[in-house]
């Protein structure tokens, strides 16, 4: 098994890639410095937004990140579903007193555009969400000498992550904040994820690539358990969020510690696909009616988590997080980078466990 991915970064830490202006240049910046691997998020951004992130990050640092990119959705969603949720929704819009957005505002992301991007000025790792690039796209950014990962939420999706020519998989269990990264959004499958130690075991049996494991880890004894699992690396994301390096709404900060919001629960409310959010009012009042629909819904309701974040309401905001989130511990990324570190030296699993020539 290579060891290309992970002897780009000293220690086994992956800064999950949060779209929404969470994974700001200075949080990547800080944790690729402390020795773990800082990403980027250019979901919801230009081309040109993210060019301007990963320019001003390369001016701050040489060591290695990576950028994070959405694949194009298919249009599946039911148009008259669509209608009907934003019916719903005039409520909160009068409350808010702002307009819901077009549902139709695009559903490709720029993904052509930012990849035409990442072949001319390369970085050193690139992430896909939502589905498996084509193969020659892979092909196209290692000749580009960028190292490849690819979210899989099941072992069947590892296969495909592996058979299209990925150089590492990133298995995130249910337990992650933030969008889960299925290839195919099937309502049919909602609630039935599988953990994250199960998903790791799994899909090492299944594949020969890299595993990245993501999915609830806020401490270096979980990171210990992922990596004893097969694991070559832990990604994590709503430990990074409470940083002060985090682009994150305050609101959103202090709703993770927050006793009122003691529980989450994966949603369609807010994007139309299964995101694990915070149980707040929004989502207990629009869940159980949101359909299948991204990213129409995200569009739809973009204004109004807008209004929401401006008026200080968080109970209208899209709050992401793991199911972890009550152990987030308030300090600076690199801080939190050797707390982890630390913790999981004391547990006596070597961090390169899983690893190996290749």
């Amino acid at each position: 098994m290579s060891t290309a991915l992970t002897d780009l970064f000293p220690h086994p830490i992956v800064q999950a890639p949060m779209a929404g202006g969470v994974s700001v240049p200075h949080l990547a910046l800080a944790v690729s410095e402390a020795g773990g691997l800082g990403f980027l998020a250019a979901g919801y951004k230009t081309a040109d937004g993210m060019y301007q992130e990963i320019k001003q990050l390369r001016g701050l640092t040489t060591k290695p990140f990576g950028v994070n990119l959405f694949m194009p959705q298919p249009d599946t969603a039911d148009p008259a579903a669509v209608d009907v949720y934003a019916h719903q929704l005039a409520g909160e819009a009068a409350w808010y007193e702002a307009e819901l957005g077009d549902p139709e505002s695009g559903r490709d992301d720029g993904y052509d555009a930012k990849l035409a991007v990442l072949l001319d000025n390369p970085v050193p790792v690139v992430s896909f969400h939502f589905g498996v690039p084509a193969p020659e796209v892979l092909e196209s950014l290692r000749r580009a000498g960028t190292l490849t990962l690819v979210t899989a939420t099941t072992p069947e999706e590892a296969l495909a992550v592996q058979r299209a020519g990925a150089d590492g998989v990133i298995a995130q269990g249910v337990e992650a904040g933030g969008h889960q990264g299925t290839h195919r959004d099937l309502a049919e499958n909602d609630g039935s994820g599988l953990g994250l130690l199960s998903l790791v075991a799994q899909i090492r049996e299944a594949v020969a690539l890299p595993i990245v494991a993501a999915g609830g880890i806020m401490r270096g004894s979980q990171i210990a358990a992922v990596l004893a699992a097969g694991a070559q690396a832990a990604q994590l994301g709503t430990a990074f969020l409470i940083t002060p390096e985090s682009g994150a709404n305050a609101l959103h900060k202090r709703a993770l510690t927050d006793p009122l919001y003691g529980r989450t629960l994966l949603t369609r409310a807010f994007t139309g696909r299964p995101a694990r959010s915070l149980v707040n009012r929004f989502l207990r009042e629009h869940g159980p009616y949101a359909p299948s629909a991204y990213p129409e819904i995200n569009h739809l309701t973009a204004p109004l988590r807008k209004a929401a974040a401006k008026a200080g309401d968080a109970q209208g905001m899209a709050l992401w997080a793991g199911q972890g989130h009550r152990m987030a511990r308030e300090m600076p990324a690199a801080q939190l980078i050797e707390v982890l570190v630390a913790e999981l030296a004391a547990t006596g699993v070597p961090s390169c466990v899983g690893g190996g020539a290749g």
